[in-house]
């Protein structure tokens, strides 16, 4: 009896033996690079969903979509995800053969974000609200001392889409020169911030307002104005009437693209697998879910690139 139960304890502590590395695996640390409007996103509940779920420590890279494009192209980072808004700067990474398929994960619009501490805040409260005799969200924009934040339109889709909003809204407000008398040169150095601070500074009243994407205000308890479809380049069905804004920088032409987010796994990645299954998750229900509670919206329509 004593024997039996000799073996039999020798053979549960065996099998539990085999099964400890299982549980004891050290987590997979996986670099992200991801466009910076998404910080609050990626460095809050996404990391910790992905460290349950996928025994995944992400470490994230937050910086405007077109450098980080460069620096993966160049070689310069080794990142094993890629997540960056607007198509472009994805194409770019997937031309180079820096990666083979991107899905859409999720779109977003542009809106004006104001600090509750400004002096305007007030004036932007009713521009939100439409209360009668509101002064217009770009009339504030104009007054004497705003100060304004936004990104470096060579380094950032959102710095660039910043500026198509308000040429957009030139015409469909039939402001001429709003673009110009709002924002001064398209590089402004008095306006443009590193796009992962510039809701800080709204937060703490250095800045009065900013055009940002929908899904940045509400980390920062910020409030904003919502834009018309026809201006906030998140309604994917007015591609067409989006392209009749344009800007030059460097020689290059550009035209708004979709708000649209992708992600991909890189091809240099250390950790295929994993970057792979980070990906799918994100496309996922666990994913999707965490996005819209965030605030960013289905992206409707949109394909994957290859």
């Amino acid at each position: 009896m004593n024997r039996r139960l000799f073996i039999a304890a020798s053979a549960a502590f065996a099998g539990a033996a085999q099964a400890l590395p299982a549980f004891a695996q050290a987590p997979t640390v996986l670099d992200v690079a991801y466009a910076g409007s998404m910080g609050s996103l990626m460095e809050g509940p996404v990391t910790r969903a992905v460290a349950k779920s996928l025994n995944v420590t992400m470490h994230g890279r937050a910086q405007g979509s077109n450098a980080l494009a460069a620096l993966i192209v160049g070689g310069t980072i080794a990142a094993d995800v890629f997540v960056p808004v607007t198509p472009g700067p994805m194409m770019t990474v997937l031309k180079a053969g820096k990666a083979h398929r991107a899905i859409p994960i999720a779109r977003t619009a542009m809106v004006i974000a104001y600090s509750p501490k400004s002096r305007f805040a007030s004036a932007f409260a009713d521009a939100a609200t439409r209360k009668a005799a509101a002064m217009p969200w770009y009339e504030i924009l104009q007054q004497r001392g705003i100060r304004l934040g936004r990104t470096d339109p060579t380094a950032d889709p959102q710095g660039r889409n910043i500026i198509f909003t308000l040429q957009l809204a030139e015409r469909y407000y039939k402001q001429p020169g709003l673009a110009k008398a709002v924002l001064g040169d398209a590089i402004n150095p008095q306006q443009i911030f590193a796009e992962a601070t510039v809701e800080a500074r709204l937060q703490s009243g250095e800045l009065d307002a900013a055009l940002a994407y929908k899904t940045q205000p509400g980390p920062f308890g910020l409030p904003f104005i919502s834009l018309p479809d026809e201006i906030n380049l998140g309604n994917e069905s007015m591609h067409q009437q989006y392209q009749a804004a344009a800007l030059e920088l460097k020689g290059t032409t550009y035209h708004p693209q979709a708000l649209v987010y992708y992600a991909a796994a890189l091809t240099a990645s250390s950790h295929p697998a994993q970057a792979e299954q980070f990906v799918q998750w994100f496309a996922g229900a666990q994913g999707r879910a965490i996005l819209q509670q965030y605030h960013y919206d289905r992206p409707t329509g949109a394909v994957a690139l290859t």
